[in-house]
């Protein structure tokens, strides 16, 4: 005990009658006084597990362990009450740095982490039963020596701040793994651990983060440890006195454990398939091209035309989709007033090119939302995802692209549903052994909103939320609308019947909701009266159709509209196999992804992307191109912004003369323009942290103006 200390046992407490007249003292010395927080010791479990999670991945996949870098390991046995840690390693780019690739699609990643749950917890039955792995043995010396004998692959990222005569203890086991480790560790783990369980299953657990366009490989791993019941008495690995010999094996990409030469096989006989399947798709594509140039233009015309909620095929007849659901198309008059509140405002330099093109051409009360903006009334815009892959294509840009034009254009606030819960209420699985994958498509939420938080919205009007996370603040406004709303409407709407699970019927309503600005209280400062524009394809127009049946029965009747949400509907944005139907996640082939490399985005093109040209170069003097049909030229008209370089396009290509008189020609520029697209996309969309899209969000009040 210090003096100082000594000296405060001794102070005698204050009486009773001395307290009245010391309580001003007392609160002066109280507010003086400095919290002192005492971090738990972690745990002997907790650091023995971590050494062998990070040996057994480096050994599972053939790292060097001077390749990776690994994160400080998070506590999470702090605030969990029970022995579990989190910490990743990254294994630089792409698909990593080891003589086993990570793999990209969900279910091999899923398999990755089940195999190290089973490699580590093997190595603990042998301890156990057969003694055949090592002991941990420690040892005590300058981070300095340590780095020149192990290698800096021992080091964490926080540990690289030490200096290097700072003092350090190694931990090894032969073969396996020589790191430092966040406490002493066991000696034997199996004489204090039961099981090692790795939690997956939603983003802020385990995971595996790569891609072969990607700028980093990563695995994160969230452990739990089921400690044996006599744990406590189980000896520790104490410092030796003698240094403890490097092992040469750990920086090789020699694959270490038996795991990983069974997935090295598994892996390397998928490539064979895929390499087989690849050339078998090639001759059968070189076969069937003659005859499906010819037979194309026949197909699109006699396949019937089909726009629900869930599928779109067939060739479009936008007039007549318009009289079938009973919308208005978007006359000069209109957008002569929309050009008077957005470009005659200052906020923008012209209309954008979506709506100079008839690209958004159909709307439901746009003319009465025009005159909330007229009479300086707020309004909101609503859109939304439904994140069905990590992926986003060049379609599921179309609407956020024009949104954020909008918001601009306007200065209004915007909302951004993520409907994650509808993807696994129609397309979730369930198996006996995984359970479901619903925080599968939680984890897809984020991924995407990286994508949309790069399109360029302003985060101060804009709030991205969660079906998940938030639906509890709509609930209230989604019981009003099932209310409202009976099940032989929704029946007659979208079709479902007695198979579809009560999910699926129920959905509508969540996804009508932000249509209300009472369902965002906190977000929208209690106003309930704010008209909401929703920009969207025409196939989410029966959504709102019900919506607005009832939009009445929610809102206060100061509201302009009756509660009714103005709509402003977009064609179709058209696979590459032709201007039919629309772009599809579920087909590669069809699609130009956001993650696509130049090289992909050529290839694709060139070999996918349907030709409206004729099939000799003198019939194409003679006739020109079908550009109703060429997808080169579709795509143009979306993306490529300069007006007149467009017209220049169209005017050679279908007359099949001058500088685009060819196929080749046009796809040449829509190459260039799309290369140079996703790689602005995907530059804004890597420097967007965890951090930056929690921000988002966060519920929060945004700025509204008016």
């Amino acid at each position: 005990m210090t003096k100082e200390e000594q000296e405060k046992e001794e102070t005698p407490k204050t009486s009773p009658a001395d307290k009245t007249d010391d309580n001003d003292d007392d609160a002066a010395k109280k507010k003086k006084k400095k919290r002192v927080v005492v971090t738990p010791p972690c745990p002997p479990s907790v650091a023995t597990a971590y050494i062998l999670l990070r040996g057994a991945l480096l050994g599972l996949l053939g790292v060097n362990q001077d390749d990776v870098d690994v994160s400080l390991m998070q506590p999470t046995y702090i605030k969990e009450k029970k022995p579990s840690a989190k910490f990743s390693i990254n294994l630089g780019k792409k698909l990593g740095c080891g003589t086993i690739e990570l793999p990209e699609d969900d279910d091999g990643q899923s398999a990755l982490l089940q195999l190290l749950e089973d490699a580590v917890n093997r190595l603990l039955v042998q301890q156990d039963e057969e003694d055949k792995v090592k002991d941990i043995s420690c040892c005590t010396m300058a981070k300095e020596i340590a780095v020149a004998m192990y290698g800096k692959g021992i080091l964490n990222q926080s540990l690289k701040k030490l200096k290097n005569e700072d003092s350090v203890m190694v931990a090894c086991i032969d073969s396996l793994v020589q790191c430092i480790p966040p406490a002493i560790p066991f000696v034997k783990p199996a004489k204090g651990i039961n099981k090692i369980h790795i939690e997956r299953g939603n983003h802020t657990q385990s995971l595996v983060n790569c891609s072969k366009k990607g700028k980093k490989a990563e695995v994160v791993i969230k452990f739990v440890v089921e400690e044996k019941e006599d744990s406590s008495a189980a000896e520790l690995a104490e410092s030796q006195g003698k240094v403890i010999a490097p092992d040469a094996k750990l920086l090789t990409k020699d694959i270490r454990l038996p795991e990983g030469q069974k997935l090295l096989e598994a892996q390397e006989e998928k490539s064979k398939q895929a390499e087989a399947a690849k050339k078998e798709e090639a001759t059968a594509t070189a076969a069937a091209k003659s005859s499906l140039a010819g037979e194309a233009d026949n197909n699109k015309e006699e396949e019937e035309m089909v726009v629900t909620t869930t599928e779109v095929k067939g060739k479009i007849d936008y007039n007549k989709l318009v009289d079938d659901f009973g919308s208005k198309l978007i006359d000069k008059e209109l957008l002569d007033r929309l050009e008077t509140q957005t470009v005659g405002k200052g906020r923008v330099s012209k209309l954008h090119r979506f709506l100079r093109r008839n690209i958004f051409f159909s709307h439901r009360d746009l003319a009465a939302l025009l005159g909330e903006v007229e009479a300086g009334r707020p309004i909101y815009l609503y859109t939304g995802r439904g994140p069905s892959s990590s992926a986003m294509h060049l379609g599921h840009l179309v609407p956020f692209l024009f949104t954020q034009w909008l918001q601009q254009a306007f200065d209004c606030p915007l909302v951004i549903q993520m409907t994650d819960d509808e993807k696994f209420l129609f397309k979730g699985s369930y198996t006996e052994e995984k359970g479901d994958n619903l925080m599968h498509y939680a984890s897809l939420t984020i991924e995407n909103a990286r994508d949309i938080i790069a399109c360029g919205f302003d985060r101060e009007k804009t709030f991205l939320f969660s079906d998940l996370d938030y639906v509890g603040r709509m609930y209230p406004n989604i019981v009003r609308i099932w209310k409202a709303v009976t099940t032989n409407t929704i029946k007659g709407i979208f079709g479902f019947d007695g198979s579809n699970n009560i999910g699926t019927v129920a959905f509508p309503a969540i996804q009508a909701a932000p249509s209300f600005s009472s369902s965002f209280p906190t977000v929208f400062g209690g106003r309930e009266d704010m008209a909401c524009l929703i920009p969207c394809a025409i196939d989410q127009d029966p959504y709102f159709r019900m919506t607005r049946d009832v939009a009445h029965k929610l809102v206060p009747k100061s509201h302009k509209l009756g509660g009714k949400p103005a709509l402003i509907h977009s064609k179709f944005f058209p696979p590459l196999q032709g201007a039919t139907g629309k772009m599809s996640s579920s087909d590669s082939s069809s699609a130009i992804f956001l993650t696509d490399t130049p090289e992909q985005i050529k290839e694709k093109i060139m070999s996918y992307a349907f030709s409206g040209g004729q099939e000799t170069k003198k019939q194409q003097e003679e006739l020109g191109a079908n550009l109703d049909v060429d997808v080169s030229y579709q795509w143009l008209r979306f993306f490529l912004e300069d007006d007149e370089e467009l017209q220049a396009i169209k005017e050679s290509y279908g007359s099949g003369s001058g500088d685009y008189w060819s196929t080749g020609a046009v796809k040449k520029r829509l190459i260039d323009l799309l290369q140079e697209l996703v790689a602005a996309h995907q530059e804004r969309r890597s420097k967007i942290t965890d951090e930056e899209v929690k921000k988002w969000m966060k519920e929060r009040e945004i700025s509204v103006s008016y």
